[in-house]
C-alpha cells in the first residue's frame, strides 16, 4: 500500500539538503559539519542515548556565542522549513481525497456534513435556511506571539507555492530545475535575512499586517470557498447559496484593543478606520477593472439600458461609473489620510449603493439567458462586497472597564455631583439610568480631564466620525457588574455615536465568569436597556486570564457552566445570545483545534451564530495559505452548522458532579503552588520571561500594571515563557492531581464514560494529552540544572513529578498507552521536531546563564532572541 506521506518526507529531506548547500556555501564548511554531528547527537539522546545527550549538553554548553548562534539559526530554519512543508502537506492530503471518487467524503467537509443532516433527519428547507443565515464571525488580533518577520513570511509562502507546482505531475525537466532553483534562492535569502524585529511594532503596522492576510488569501479563498457551500447546497437542498449571504466574516482588534496598550491612541484607531477603508476600495477596485473587461455582452434588460442611457455595451458603460466612485472612494481616504480635506465628489460610504449596482447587472445577465456568467466573477464579487464590505474588516474596540469609570467620575465631579468611582452600584446604575433617559447632551468642552479621560471620550468621537459598517462591537474588558455596560451606553450617546456599537460585556477571571448571569439578567430587566437590544445580545467570555487564575481544567469548566447560565438568562427573556469567544493560540489560552473546541460548547450556545478570535501566530498558521484557509473556513462553518442542527445532549447529572469535583480539586493544586513565592522565583529564573518584552513582537507591554508576581503578567507572555523551556505548566497544572483523586476513589469507568459520551470533556482531555506530548521534562531539568539556585530545585523536581502523574492518569481516562496514541500525524510531528529543538533550546539555556551575568552585553541579548524564535518555530502554538 503506497503510504500517503512519503511526500512528506521528501519535501523535509529536500528542504534539508537545499539547507544544507547553503550552511556549506554561505557560512562554511565547518557550521555545517557542525550542525550534522549536533544533529546525530541529538537524534541518540531522543532515542534513549545518555550518553549522547550528556555529551550534546556538554558541547553546547562550552561553545563560543561566534558558533552557537549559527547553528540555532540553521536548526530554527530547518523548523520552519518542515512547519511550510507540513501545511503544503494537509493541502496535497485534503486534494486528494477530493480527486479519488472512490474515497468517502472528508470528515467535517460541507459534503459530508449537509450529507450527515439530512440522513439525520433535518429536511432540506431547513439546512438550507440554516447555512443560509449562519453568522461567523473571525476576529483577528494582533496579541504578541507571532515571531516571524513579516518579510520571511513571504518567503516561506514563496517556497510553499514551489512544493505545490512540485506536485504537478507534467512538469517538465526545465520547469523542474527552474522550480529547484527558485527553492534554493528562497533558502538562501532566508538564510541571509535578519531574523529579529530591530523596531517595535506600532498598532497602525500590526493592522497593515493584518490587511495582508487579508488582500494576499482571504480575499479570494472567501468567494471559492462560498462557492463550495453553493455547490454541496445545490445538491443536498436543490437550492443555491444566495449571492448576497456570506456565513463568514471578519473583525479586527488591530489598532482598537486599547486595553492595557497606551500604543493605541484615538488616531491610531481612525487610521486604522481609514487603511482598511482605502484597502477594501482598492481591492473592489481591481475586481470592478477585471469585470468590466469580462461584460462586454450588448443584450440586456430594459433597466439596466436606462441606467447606462442606452450605451451599445451597456455593463461595461455602468460598471465605468461604479469604478470611477471606487476611485473616487480611494482619493478621499487618501487626502483624510494626509490631513487635507477631500474634493467634494461621489464616494461609495454605504456597501448597499455598490451592491444595487452589481444586482442590476446581474438580474440583467440571468433575464437574458447569461446565467452561467452571473454566477461567474459577478457573484464572486457579490460575495466579496457581502464579507468584506468597504471596510476590510470591522473594527472592534476594546477598553477595560474602570478607564470608563474613570471618565465618568471626572463628569460627574465637574458637574458637583460627586465622585462616582465611588458611589455603590445602585446609585451609579440610577445616574446612568438618568442620564440615558433624559435629553441628549454632549460632553463637556470646558471639563478638566486627565490625558487617560481625554482619549476615553475622543475614541467616542472618533467613532461617531466613522461609517456605521467600519465598527463591530464595543467590548468592555474586566466588566463585573450592568454599570459597566451602561457606563459605555451612555458614552456613545454623549459622543453622538448613531447608530451606536453594540456593547459587549467580557468576563474573563473566575469571579466575573461566576457573576456573569447576575450581571446579564440584572440588564435584560431593566427596560431601557431591553428596548435599547431588542432580541440580540452579544457576551464574550475570556479564555485566558480565567485559565491563569484557576488552571486549564478548572477553568474550561468554569466557561462551559458560565455559558450554560447565560444561554438560560437569555432564554427566560426571549433574547437571542452570540457569544464570543476570546481564545489564544495554546490550549493553555482556549486554544486547540477548531471543529472539536466548536462541538464541545454547551447544548444551545451556538445556535448559527458565533464569534471567535484569532490570535498572533495562529493567524498565518490557519490562513497564510489559500488551502489551509479554505479548511479553515470550512471547518468553522460546518462545526457551527452541526452544533446548531445536532447540539449535544443533556450532561448526565453525575457527569456533573464528577466534574464539579475535577474542577475544585484542580484548581486548588494549581493556586497553591503558583501563588508560592518559591514558584514564582522559580518561574523567574528558570524562564526567558525577562527578555520576551526584547522581542518587539507586539505593540503591547508583556504585563497589565507594573509588578512582579503572575497577577500582573499577562496570560501570553505566562504561557509564552514556559513553552520556551517546554514544561507548558499552565495549560496541565492541577489536571493530574485531580484526576489521580478521582481514580483512587474508583471512578475510573466514570471518566473513562464522560471520555467517550461527553464532547466538552474529550475535546479538554484531547488538548491536555496534545499539550502533555509536547513536553519535554529532560530539558526542562536543563535550564533548572543551569539557571536556577539550589534552594529552588526542590519546585521543579516537583513540578516533573506532576508531570509524570498526570500523563498517568490520562493515560489511565483514555486508555492510551503512549500520548496521543490515536493520532500518530501529530505524535510523529512532535518526534521529528525534538531532535531539532533540542539543541535550541541547549544553547538557550547556556546564553541565559552568560546574560545574567554580564546583563549588559547586547551581543548576548540579540543571541538569546534568535534562540526564541527557534523554540517558538519548533513549538508552534507558542502563546
Amino acid at each position: 500500500m503506497t503510504d500517503p506521506h512519503k511526500p512528506l518526507r521528501d519535501d523535509i529531506r529536500l528542504l534539508g539538503s537545499l539547507l544544507g548547500d547553503t550552511l556549506r556555501g554561505q557560512a562554511g564548511v565547518e557550521l555545517f559539519e557542525a550542525v550534522e554531528r549536533v544533529r546525530a547527537l541529538s537524534k541518540r539522546a531522543r532515542a534513549g542515548d545518555e550518553q549522547a545527550f550528556a555529551e550534546l549538553t556538554r558541547a553546547l554548553s562550552t561553545m563560543p556565542v561566534e558558533s552557537a548562534v549559527p547553528l540555532a539559526r540553521a536548526f530554527a530554519s530547518f523548523l520552519n522549513l518542515a512547519n511550510i512543508a507540513e501545511q503544503h502537506h494537509r493541502i496535497r492530503r485534503r486534494r486528494a481525497y477530493q480527486r479519488d471518487p472512490a474515497t468517502p467524503p472528508q470528515r467535517a467537509s460541507c459534503e459530508e456534513t449537509f450529507r450527515g443532516l439530512i440522513a439525520d433527519g433535518v429536511s432540506p428547507e431547513e439546512l438550507h435556511r440554516s447555512v443560509s443565515g449562519l453568522q461567523v464571525e473571525l476576529v483577528l488580533t494582533a496579541h504578541p506571539t507571532e515571531v516571524m518577520r513579516r518579510t520571511l513570511k513571504q518567503k516561506y509562502d514563496r517556497i510553499a507555492e514551489c512544493l505545490a507546482l512540485r506536485d504537478r505531475g507534467d512538469l517538465t525537466v526545465f520547469e523542474s530545475e527552474e522550480l529547484l532553483a527558485a527553492l534554493r534562492r528562497e533558502i538562501h535569502a532566508i538564510w541571509e535575512t535578519d531574523e529579529l524585529r530591530r523596531e517595535r511594532p506600532t498598532p497602525v503596522d500590526e493592522a497593515r499586517w493584518g490587511f495582508v492576510v487579508v488582500e494576499q488569501t482571504l480575499w479570494n479563498v472567501v468567494p471559492r470557498f462560498l462557492r463550495a457551500i453553493d455547490r454541496e447546497l445545490r445538491r443536498s437542498t436543490g437550492r443555491p447559496l444566495p449571492v448576497e449571504v456570506a456565513p463568514i466574516r471578519f473583525g479586527s482588534w488591530m489598532g482598537g484593543d486599547r486595553d492595557g496598550n497606551p500604543a493605541v491612541t484615538a488616531q491610531v484607531t481612525e487610521e486604522v478606520c481609514l487603511r482598511a477603508r482605502w484597502m477594501a476600495a482598492e481591492l473592489l477596485y481591481r475586481e470592478i477593472d477585471a469585470l468590466r473587461d469580462e461584460l462586454s455582452m450588448v443584450e440586456a434588460t430594459e433597466e439596466l439600458r436606462e441606467a447606462a442611457r442606452g450605451a451599445r455595451e451597456p455593463y461595461r458603460e455602468v460598471l465605468r461609473g461604479v469604478r470611477a466612485r471606487l476611485l473616487a472612494t480611494r482619493r478621499h481616504v487618501e487626502a483624510r489620510l494626509a490631513g487635507r480635506s477631500p474634493d467634494p465628489e461621489p464616494i461609495y460610504d454605504d456597501p448597499r449603493q455598490l451592491a444595487e449596482t452589481l444586482r442590476l447587472c446581474y438580474r440583467s445577465l440571468v433575464a437574458t439567458g447569461e446565467a452561467p456568467i452571473a454566477e461567474g466573477r459577478l457573484t464572486d464579487v457579490l460575495r466579496q462586497l457581502a464579507c468584506f464590505g468597504l471596510t476590510l474588516v470591522r473594527l472592534d474596540l476594546r477598553q477595560e472597564s474602570a478607564r470608563h469609570t474613570e471618565a465618568l467620575d471626572a463628569l460627574t465631579r465637574h458637574r458637583g455631583a460627586g465622585s462616582y468611582a465611588s458611589w455603590d452600584e445602585e446609585r451609579r446604575l440610577r445616574f446612568l439610568l438618568d442620564e440615558l433617559t433624559a435629553p441628549e447632551s454632549g460632553w463637556p468642552d470646558d471639563l478638566p480631564a486627565s490625558d487617560p479621560v481625554r482619549d476615553v471620550v475622543e475614541t467616542f468621537r472618533v467613532a461617531a466620525r466613522q461609517p456605521p459598517e467600519a465598527l463591530g462591537a464595543y467590548v468592555i474588558s474586566m466588566a463585573r457588574a450592568p454599570s459597566d455596560v451602561l457606563a459605555v451606553e451612555l458614552l456613545q450617546r454623549m459622543a453622538g455615536l448613531a447608530p451606536p456599537l453594540r456593547v459587549v460585556p467580557l468576563f474573563e477571571t473566575v469571579d466575573d465568569l461566576r457573576g456573569a448571569d447576575r450581571t446579564l439578567r440584572r440588564l435584560l430587566e431593566t427596560p431601557w436597556y431591553r428596548d435599547k437590544i431588542g432580541d440580540r445580545q452579544e457576551v464574550m467570555i475570556g479564555y485566558s486570564d480565567s485559565a491563569k487564575d484557576g488552571g486549564r481544567l478548572a477553568a474550561a469548566w468554569e466557561l462551559y457552566t458560565a455559558q450554560e447560565r447565560l444561554v438560560e438568562a437569555c432564554r427566560e427573556h426571549r433574547v437571542h445570545l452570540t457569544l464570543f469567544h476570546g481564545r489564544g493560540g495554546t490550549v493553555g489560552r482556549g486554544g486547540g483545534p477548531i471543529y472539536l473546541a466548536v462541538l464541545s460548547q454547551p447544548p444551545g450556545s451556538v445556535r448559527g451564530r458565533l464569534r471567535v478570535t484569532e490570535q498572533g501566530e495562529m493567524i498565518q498558521a490557519k490562513f497564510g495559505l489559500p488551502g489551509i484557509a479554505a479548511r479553515t473556513l470550512e471547518l468553522y462553518t460546518t462545526a457551527t452548522l452541526r452544533a446548531t442542527l445536532r447540539p449535544a445532549p443533556p450532561v448526565p447529572s453525575e457527569w456533573r458532579e464528577t466534574m464539579d469535583g475535577l474542577a475544585d480539586a484542580s484548581r486548588e493544586a494549581y493556586r497553591a503552588r503558583v501563588t508560592d513565592p518559591e514558584f514564582i522565583e522559580y518561574f523567574r529564573t528558570v524562564t526567558p520571561v525577562e527578555a520576551l518584552g526584547d522581542l518587539n513582537i507586539g505593540s503591547r507591554p508583556a504585563r497589565r500594571r507594573p509588578g512582579d508576581g503572575i497577577g500582573t503578567l499577562r496570560a501570553i507572555p505566562w504561557i509564552f515563557a514556559w513553552t520556551q523551556m517546554r514544561l507548558m505548566v499552565p495549560s496541565w497544572l492541577g489536571v493530574g492531581t485531580a484526576l489521580e483523586h478521582a481514580l483512587r476513589e474508583g471512578r475510573q469507568d466514570r471518566l473513562r464514560e464522560m471520555f467517550r459520551g461527553w464532547p466538552f470533556f474529550r475535546a479538554t482531555i484531547d488538548l491536555i494529552e496534545m499539550v502533555l506530548a509536547k513536553v519535554s521534562p529532560e530539558i526542562a531539568a536543563q535550564y533548572e540544572w543551569r539557571l536556577s539556585p539550589e534552594r529552588l530545585r526542590a519546585v521543579g523536581a516537583e513540578l516533573r513529578s506532576l508531570f509524570r502523574e498526570t500523563a498517568e492518569s490520562i493515560r489511565a481516562v483514555t486508555g492510551h498507552e503512549r500520548l496521543l496514541e490515536d493520532n500518530p500525524v501529530l505524535r510523529r510531528s512532535i518526534d521529528v521536531r525534538n531532535p531539532y529543538v533540542d539543541p535550541i533550546n541547549l544553547v538557550q539555556i547556556e546564553l541565559l546563564h552568560r546574560l545574567r551575568e554580564a546583563p549588559e552585553d547586547e551581543r548576548l541579548r540579540e543571541a538569546l532572541l534568535v534562540t526564541i524564535n527557534g523554540v517558538a518555530a519548533g513549538m508552534r502554538n507558542t502563546g
